[in-house]
């Protein structure tokens, strides 16, 4: 729900910066509505059913899965929405700038940072294991890790920075061995996502 409240306001001050019409105005705000309210619906749907079934219950998942659908699928049509309204008003950014600035290696290198996060958060989704930044798999930390330091190499090409890169993410992946929150096969997918994804971003920003 607080992704939603935040979405639903970057949303709205998009369209007052891009200067939307009335119309426009009123169907974002319809998809607003309509993403907040199915989430609500599916969330009073869960706690009804907590309520209700102390044990494991088929039709109690499928009415869970179908509230989540539900709100998946009024999220869709949501961002559909916006890109019908949008895009043809960020369209007119001149094409030369966009490329000039995704070329930027320190943007490239936020860019390869959100992806990374959005692939643990994902990965930790599937695996229903910890918080994206503590404890089950992947280990956040690692990918992060993993992530800074490939774009350190990549950006620097100095050993002494790349050396000193990886003590930092040698440090940081030992304090969470360390500390008990993941275990060696955690640590090393972590990694291997941050370094790997890292260099697919770089590859296809400044090939």
């Amino acid at each position: 729900m607080r992704i939603h409240f935040v979405a639903a306001a970057l949303i709205l001050i998009l369209s007052l910066v891009v200067g939307v019409s009335s119309t426009q105005f009123i169907f974002l705000i319809f998809a607003v509505s309509m993403v907040i309210g199915f989430e609500l619906i599916n969330t009073a749907i869960e706690a009804t059913i907590d309520v209700t079934t102390t044990s494991s219950d088929p039709l109690a998942k499928v009415a869970k899965d179908v509230a989540a659908a539900a709100v998946l699928v009024s999220s869709m049509g949501a961002i559909l929405i916006g890109y019908l309204i949008f895009y043809p008003k960020l369209s007119s950014v001149s094409w030369t700038t966009l490329n000039s600035v995704r070329q930027t290696p320190i943007h490239v290198t936020v860019i390869s940072l959100l992806f990374v996060i959005i692939l643990v958060i994902g990965a930790k989704a599937w695996s229903h294991e910890g918080t994206w930044l503590r404890g089950g798999w992947p280990s956040g930390h690692a990918a992060l890790a993993g992530s800074l330091l490939t774009a350190i190499a990549l950006i620097s090409r100095s050993h002494i920075l790349t050396t000193l890169a990886l003590l930092l993410s040698g440090l940081v992946v030992q304090s969470r061995m360390e500390a008990k929150f993941h275990t060696k096969s955690q640590i090393i997918a972590g990694s291997f996502i941050g370094i790997l994804s890292t260099v697919l971003i770089f590859q296809l920003f400044l090939d």
